[in-house]
């Protein structure tokens, strides 16, 4: 499918060489069934995912949405849903399509039908926990790694499973050359490998808890770096090499350039494994590390771009199929909303405008252009151009698949239009100061409320896109009910010869010597993909003055640690971050802005990724006991119109100290400076410090049995961001300063 820049040259072979290449043919048979079992879970777990989708959707626009149950939540069932979509929807769509076209660029059955049904039932499984543990609070809070540790674990075998599958069918391959479909493959798997393992190193205290092994800022970097290319390595590459195999199949058209697919790939990879700083420009993150960032950010354009146009000049010559093919249709859009999704990245990470964008619905928007568009709109070219090849039939209706483009394309407007404008909204509301040169909205409420209206839109985008997955769904059970499954598909190649006796092992291009080379391939991917993580984390974690230490700053207490579980298994930070940046408008705002120090004993790092609520780095202190008390129990009683679904179950809930001294033995470990022992008295030093709070909103005539997990909750917000004191003449001039 690929055009060579020119034919290989193969020098004159003798005639003994020439008589021993003649092979015979060997006929063996491909795996439709692991391939259809994969498509059936993309559509099921697709539709759960996006289903869950537009519950939050509009849970953003109605609290009562919430359901009043502590399990549907829109701080616990948030994650569920951007784990579902990215590694249910997605992941099994990769894995449908590299199912089908590994086999057939290699010319042979996958490597173990008994692998690819571990592969298959295991990442159900995986999936399933997914669905039960988040809704119960079990989450480590990292964004896309909320799995608890020994899900962790699960993922890591799992993924070796379809590793070893992969490379044992390109190790018995029948093609020499290696298509630029299986590079993608094999950077994906060597990439999300290296990501999972470094991001999820956790100490457990108990089957379903555990601490990060980073703190603070290190955890902030590493949890970037693997936020980022998560997005690259596993919602990216994998899909490019879905594409490079399904588009030319798909357009009856070679790809376009073998060069420009050459420089795409090693470019793409060495270059985004930089970019994941630009998360966090402004924050308490090193300049130097911030700025490597947004420099590699930039530079993605060239190889995104390169990708892009490598997919759509492979339709020349067969535009006017496009009019008529509604699998055309959805691959030309998901190949420009690849390349709209990688224009506007690293115009965010652009300080001016990550200054504006950055927590806002702007990013909300950016994602889901990216995640509907290029990945939403792939998978189903792809579900609906292999459907009628697995069940030898042809598709149900190309009607019924031409109104889904349409529904998804809508759904994809009315989605991501009325973020953009909300994103701006509360970016340009944030910001704004008036004639004598204070906020002109210092009420954080006035931005949430102006936005309303586009959460209704955001949510009406959500149901049009699902309507057309369910469409789908009908058009793919009638295809295969007017067909039979090829569960087992012949086809004939001749074996691969040894190099000594193949004469066309050698010359062309001179890429064909790695192209040929599965191990040497792998270990230049490797390298590509180490280097810049190896050169951003390695200062930061050596390098003291990267994180200047503050000796105010202590350690939690045993209740505030508490406390910040609750937080953390509520899901708090996916709505309010606990980051001030050094804007004027932050610091009148919310106050001092936050610096490195303040977080070193911080074990997972809640910065969080956008403002839906306030921001809480300086809550402590701010207000009383009471208000905290009221606020959680209805907070339209403090905050009239808000949002925030309440939380009646705090009051009800008693504070759980069978793991207090657990988890204090581990931070100790970690290197938390607790005294000796401390893990002995933690519950007793809990208990004092909630009757403590408890008396304090007696006095303020509430009612509350000290056990109760609302005042451990109240502990650790009244202790947010209150171990540096900072005199007003200090404050006025780091104000003033901070633009």
């Amino acid at each position: 499918m690929q055009v060579d820049p020119q034919p290989p040259v193969v020098a004159p072979q003798p005639p003994q060489v020439l008589k021993n290449a003649v092979k015979a043919v060997d006929t063996f048979f491909y795996d439709n069934k692991i391939v259809r079992n994969f498509g059936i879970a993309t559509v099921f777990w697709g539709i759960a995912g996006m289903l869950i989708g537009v519950i939050i959707a509009f849970q953003l626009a109605r609290p009562e949405v919430n359901m009043g149950t502590p399990y549907t939540t829109f701080g616990r069932i948030r994650p569920l849903h951007t784990n579902a979509v990215i590694f249910a929807f997605v992941g099994n769509g990769i894995f449908t399509g590299v199912y089908y076209s590994l086999q057939r660029l290699c010319k042979t059955r996958m490597y173990s039908d008994l692998l690819s049904k571990i592969h298959f039932w295991g990442w159900q499984l995986i999936i399933v926990s997914a669905v039960i543990t988040l809704p119960l609070g079990f989450t480590t809070s990292k964004e896309y790694a909320e799995l608890e540790w020994p899900i962790d674990i699960a993922i890591t075998l799992i993924w070796v499973v379809f590793g070893w599958n992969m490379f044992g069918t390109i190790a018995k391959r029948r093609e020499r050359h290696l298509y630029v479909g299986i590079w993608f493959y094999i950077a994906t798997f060597l990439t999300v490998a290296v990501l999972h393992i470094v991001n999820s190193m956790e100490v457990p205290v108990s089957f379903m808890k555990s601490y990060s092994l980073y703190a603070g800022v290190q955890d902030a970097l590493v949890q970037w770096w693997y936020g980022h290319n998560a997005v690259a390595f596993f919602l990216t590459t994998p899909y490019l090499g879905l594409m490079y195999y399904f588009l030319p199949k798909a357009a009856g058209r070679p790809v376009y350039s073998y060069r420009l697919s050459i420089i795409h790939f090693w470019s793409l990879i060495f270059i985004y494994i930089w970019a994941g700083p630009h998360h966090l420009l402004y924050t308490a993150l090193p300049d130097w590390a911030q700025s490597l960032g947004v420099a590699f950010s930039v530079m993605l354009i060239a190889p995104s771009w390169g990708g892009m146009i490598n997919g759509l000049l492979t339709l020349r010559g067969a535009w006017d199929k496009v009019r008529e093919e509604p699998v055309l249709k959805f691959m030309v859009v998901a190949v420009t909303a690849y390349g709209m999704a990688t224009f506007e990245g690293p115009m965010l990470s652009l300080k001016n405008v990550n200054a504006i964008a950055h927590f806002t619905d702007w990013i909300v928007a950016h994602v889901h252009v990216g995640a509907l568009g290029w990945n939403g709109f792939l998978t189903f070219a792809m579900l609906y151009w292999l459907w009628p090849r697995l069940y030898k039939t042809e598709l149900y209706s190309k009607r019924l698949a031409n109104t889904h483009f349409w529904l998804g394309t809508l759904g994809i407007l009315f989605y991501a239009i009325p973020m953009y404008w909300a994103g701006l909204t509360q970016g340009l509301m944030w910001k704004q100061f008036n004639g004598e040169g204070m906020l002109q909205y210092p009420n954080f409420l006035e931005t949430v409320l102006q936005i309303v209206p586009m959460y209704y839109l955001r949510g009406i985008g959500g149901v049009l896109y699902l309507s057309g997955v369910f469409l789908m769904m009908f058009n793919l059970i009638k295809t295969a009910q007017s067909g039979s499954l090829l569960a087992n598909e012949k086809a004939q190649a001749p074996a691969l010869l040894p190099v000594a006796q193949d004469p066309h092992a050698t010359g062309g291009h001179w890429h064909r010597w790695i192209e040929r080379r599965p191990v040497q391939l792998s270990i230049g991917a490797t390298i590509a993909i180490l280097i810049g993580g190896a050169i951003e984390m390695i200062p930061t974690f050596l390098v003291k003055s990267n994180v200047p230490t503050i000796a105010s700053v202590k350690p939690y207490t045993s209740l505030e640690l508490e406390g910040r579980d609750i937080y953390i298994k509520e899901g708090c930070s996916n709505c309010h971050t606990q980051m001030v940046r050094p804007f004027r408008s932050e610091t009148e705002r919310y106050g001092e802005y936050s610096k490195a120090g303040e977080f070193v004993y911080d074990r997972p790092f809640l910065w969080g990724s956008k403002r839906t609520g306030p921001d809480l780095h300086r809550v402590g202190g701010k207000y009383p006991h009471s208000w905290h008390y009221n606020h959680m129990m209805d907070p339209t009683s403090m905050s009239p119109g808000s949002i925030m679904p309440p939380y009646p179950w705090l009051f009800e809930n008693q504070i759980d100290y069978s793991n207090t001294g657990a988890k204090i033995r581990v931070l100790q470990k970690l290197g938390t400076p607790y005294p000796v022992g401390y893990d002995q008295q933690a519950v007793a030093d809990a208990q004092r410090q909630a009757e403590g709070i408890a008396n304090e909103l007696k006095k303020e005539e509430i009612e509350v049995k000290s056990d109760k997990e609302i005042v451990a909750l109240i502990a650790y917000l009244q202790r947010l961001g209150t171990d540096i004191k900072v005199k007003p003449e200090q404050a006025t001039t780091a104000t003033a300063g901070a633009q």
